[in-house]
């Protein structure tokens, strides 16, 4: 496992690994070289692309697009199997370990295996936990899944133990783009307490005090997404707070 061995090297040596998320449907070209571009020169550790609607016909074409700038792994974050392409160095193979809909627990991951198989992607068995963050998201609606409520950390420690038992590599955990609030500090650092899995925070992060916080609390990995699509330039100071050991 490539990527993912060099995504925990990350962790023991800088403390925490920055993973910047790229909406491929988003359809200013232009401005998405340039966000992976400062991706390359800000100390972002890799690129997560993938999102839970896909409104064109031209998302494979911007992933490779993204791969031949990238001097960083491109990991794909699967909103569907119709996003598979040869281009990811590896795809976050995911299961919807909050929801009870059978077909993001299981019924795509049968469908996706022989092709993710066939296009020799490595892929990182992830369990995905949605969290409530304080407003109805996409990934919600598209999946049929209820988030788990923020002020209930019992349910979330359950479900990632859950994971962990499972064989999951990574728990992500995520209060989904643009959250009106993150993934609450003490859920980390209770959930990182009961487990010994890496944990992804994302969703609802804007400022690196945040991110900073979330890595202190036991998060091994920080997604940002929203917070950086409109000013680039903030990269380098989220990479500052999250690499604790820089």
């Amino acid at each position: 496992m490539i990527v993912f061995d060099k995504l925990t090297k990350i962790v023991k040596e800088k403390g925490a690994g920055f993973i910047v998320l790229i909406d491929p449907d988003r359809k200013n070209d232009k401005k998405l070289e340039t966000l992976v571009e400062n991706a390359n020169c800000s100390g972002v550790d890799a690129i997560l692309v993938g999102g839970s609607l896909i409104m064109d016909g031209r998302s494979h074409n911007r992933v490779a697009r993204i791969k031949d700038i990238a001097n960083i792994p491109v990991i794909f974050f699967p909103g569907g199997i119709g996003q598979i392409n040869e281009y990811y160095d590896a795809m976050l193979f995911m299961s919807v370990i909050s929801g009870r809909n059978p077909h993001y627990l299981i019924g795509e991951q049968v469908i996706a295996a022989p092709i993710v198989k066939d296009l020799g992607i490595e892929a990182i068995p992830t369990g995905y936990m949605l969290l409530d963050g304080g407003s109805a998201t996409t990934v919600e609606f598209m999946s049929g899944s209820l988030p788990i409520p923020m002020d209930r950390p019992d349910i979330a420690i359950a479900h990632a133990l859950a994971g962990q038992y499972l064989g999951m590599k990574l728990l992500y955990l995520e209060a989904g783009s643009g959250a009106k609030y993150p993934v609450p500090i003490e859920t980390i650092e209770q959930i990182a307490q009961e487990t010994n899995v890496s944990l992804v925070v994302g969703g609802g992060i804007r400022t690196p005090k945040a991110a900073a916080e979330r890595v202190n609390a036991g998060a091994s990995f920080i997604v940002i997404g929203t917070a950086i699509e409109n000013s680039s330039e903030i990269m380098a100071e989220f990479s500052i707070a999250i690499h604790s050991k820089d």
